[in-house]
């Protein structure tokens, strides 16, 4: 290991599992412990337990903390209810993608803001040169914090064994007093306080794999009791300890995005096809508006698209697409590129996430159109789906 790489409070945890490592981030990260394959299925079949330390806690606090928000973030935060969180983004002036990140409101003046691990200094950073002129702290608590993550459809299972009592049912969130009310009445993209393994804890049902899931914001001195008790129930029930190889499969199943493939400082949200997360008409101020007003008004240049093949060879990262044979390819050059894809354990054939010209979709390259995506010098044909690619049954 880098001595350059953070490692989380949990890193001798995943060291005596066997895990092997990967650095995500700038963080030691677990990749996997046995089989990747195995870890996902057994979130989708049943729970999977993941150490997601790495992500960002950025505490905002303050009577100005909301209309900072506002100001600081593309989306209208001030209206987000206590107990509720809100995915949005954090831009540059010119409009272009800092991070996409997850707010919750733990009180009347009191936030959690979540950023992607590679992008929590970009983002401390932009918050507090924003906050200047307003009564607000920002506080890093990232390298203090710890978050476990409990994803898979016996998920609530694990959480209704292990959550030992609930200290802040805020009105909104749909948790109620008891435990019981807690975990099974918290709203997605809803969050509530309590204690697990004698330890206060904020606990958010949010989730980045298409399954149900909580994750688990704990001190760093709490985080071993913390995954203990969720894996010994986890364990239990069929599950496992799950690294990041399998987290990227399922999101990609899922068909969410990626900071750094489908998100990144060269795109804007309308480039991305979020412009939907910019409070344009309800917000008259925010950083970026006005290059993200024009970005919509000129319409992007490009579409994200899910693709699927046939076969087991997975078009990667950075592979180019083409007009398929027959639909007018002649010498065309490139209609797009792959920006994420895999072999998808769960549907058993390849899939992948491709951003398209407009162009090109203008022309035909939508739903149900074929194109061809080179693949190590070698064209395979891809058809064009709607996203996502996996939805879990309800």
């Amino acid at each position: 290991m880098s001595n350059e790489l953070k490692v989380t409070a949990l890193h001798a945890v995943h060291d005596k599992l066997g895990a092997r490592f990967t650095d995500f981030g700038g963080w030691d990260m677990p990749l996997k412990y046995g089989s990747e394959l195995e870890e996902h299925h057994a979130v989708r079949k049943a729970v999977g337990v993941f150490d997601l330390s790495h992500m960002g806690e950025v505490f905002v606090s303050g009577p100005q903390a909301a209309e900072f928000l506002d100001h600081a973030l593309i989306s209208r935060i001030s209206a987000v209810k206590i107990g509720k969180a809100k995915y949005s983004m954090i831009c540059t002036e010119q409009g272009t993608i800092i991070d996409d990140l997850i707010t919750y409101r733990l009180g009347d003046t009191d936030f959690l803001v979540v950023p992607n691990a590679g992008n929590v200094a970009p983002v401390f950073a932009a918050l507090s040169e924003r906050a200047q002129g307003y009564d607000v702290t920002v506080d890093n608590q990232s390298e203090n914090r710890s978050m476990i993550a409990v994803q898979g459809p016996k998920a609530v299972e694990v959480m209704l064994e292990i959550v030992e009592n609930v200290t802040d049912a805020p009105e909104g969130s749909g948790a109620g007093e008891t435990v019981v009310e807690a975990v099974n009445g918290v709203g997605y993209y809803a969050a509530f306080q309590g204690i697990v393994a004698g330890q206060p804890v904020i606990i958010a049902r949010t989730g980045y794999t298409g399954e149900d899931g909580f994750e688990i914001i704990v001190e760093n001195d709490g985080a071993e009791v913390v995954w203990a008790a969720a894996m010994a129930k986890a364990l239990q029930l069929d599950g496992k300890p799950c690294g990041l190889a399998c987290r990227d499969t399922l999101r990609l199943e899922a068909g969410m995005p990626l900071y750094g493939n489908e998100l990144s400082l060269e795109l804007t949200p309308v480039d991305a096809g979020l412009g939907v997360l910019a409070a344009t008409k309800s917000k008259d101020s925010f950083v970026g508006r006005d290059a993200i007003v024009a970005a919509k008004e000129e319409g992007t240049k490009q579409q994200l698209v899910g693709l699927v093949g046939e076969g087991r060879r997975a078009a990667r990262g950075g592979y180019e697409l083409f007009l398929a044979d027959g639909e007018g390819a002649g010498e065309a050059g490139p209609i797009g590129k792959v920006t994420s894809g895999a072999l998808s354990p769960t549907l058993g054939y390849p899939i992948a996430l491709a951003y398209v010209t407009t162009e090109a979709v203008e022309a035909g390259v939508g739903e149900g159109a074929t194109v061809e995506v080179d693949i190590r010098g070698k064209r395979f044909p891809y058809k064009v789906v709607a996203l996502p690619f996996y939805k879990r049954e309800k």
